[in-house]
């Protein structure tokens, strides 16, 4: 039987070209409006695993899928990075000059905004997902109206590109985390990023010592994100990743980050996609 992926948009989005990147082709795709909806049919136990965006090169971070992961108690189990390609595609026959509305994800909107800002004719429309909307042009006949899609959606919905490639930055890529209702454990020796998530207290300096127990036990730090406990005003907590060598290092540290911080938590221990 095939897995139950959960993607946030639907087929030709990114998130599917990562499922089948990820897992393979012999996927049954669930497609989800929302982050909301997605993390919905993994807690069900609809579907079987989730791909969820998590941060971009060029808009950073997706700060509310963070407090999603944590609350909902889920797992990462892997990862997944995708250079991201946005094309304006819209009905056959038309041009640049036809649109009148530009929809897309408000993410996709942002990486082009600097191509969008030579056509101040245009207005802006944010939607729930690139290829929803690529999908919806072809099915309502939508003149007048482009999408920012990736290239397979202008194939599946029949679509023309009106322009390739818009994208601010060329090099633009988008890292997924790979999500499970439970822990999937690896063998320590496959393990070598961990995702985690601390409370200090607002004691001078405690942040700075954290960090240099990290250093001190030989994991690097890739990522930090802070964002406000709702329960506690003013106190903050932190997401960090840090990828190691040797995971006896990284178990000496999350030993010691277990006494040091007020709240701790692992939330994934799994490859590390960029090596």
């Amino acid at each position: 039987m095939a897995l139950k992926i959960a993607i946030q948009g639907i087929k030709g989005s990114n998130h599917h070209q990562v499922a089948n990147e990820f897992f393979g082709e012999d996927v049954e795709l669930v497609e989800c409006l929302s982050f909301d909806e997605l993390i919905h049919q993994l807690m069900t136990g609809y579907a079987d695993k989730a791909v969820m965006a998590i941060e971009n090169s060029i808009a950073g971070s997706i700060i509310p899928n963070y407090a999603l992961v944590y609350n909902n108690d889920l797992h990462i189990i892997g990862e997944h990075y995708l250079n991201i390609h946005h094309h304006l595609m819209a009905l056959k026959g038309q041009k640049i000059e036809d649109i009148q509305e530009v929809h897309s994800h408000p993410m996709a909107l942002l990486q082009c905004k600097d191509f969008l800002k030579a056509y101040s004719h245009i207005k802006l429309v944010e939607s729930v997902d690139t290829a929803e909307t690529a999908q919806r042009i072809e099915k309502d006949s939508l003149k007048g109206i482009a999408a920012i899609a990736p290239k397979v959606a202008s194939e599946l919905y029949n679509l023309e590109v009106l322009a390739s490639e818009i994208q601010t930055i060329s090099n633009n890529a988008t890292r997924f985390i790979i999500l499970k209702k439970e822990n999937k454990e690896l063998p320590e020796e496959e393990i070598n990023k961990a995702s985690l998530r601390f409370v200090l207290d607002h004691k001078r300096g405690s942040l700075a010592a954290v960090l240099n127990v990290m250093s001190d036990c030989n994991l690097n730090l890739t990522k930090i994100q802070s964002l406000p406990v709702i329960e506690q005003p003013w106190k903050y907590s932190f997401f960090v990743d840090v990828t190691f060598l040797k995971y006896k290092d990284y178990k000496k540290a999350k030993a010691l980050l277990q006494i040091m911080a007020e709240e701790f938590k692992v939330l994934g221990e799994y490859k590390n996609a960029r090596r």
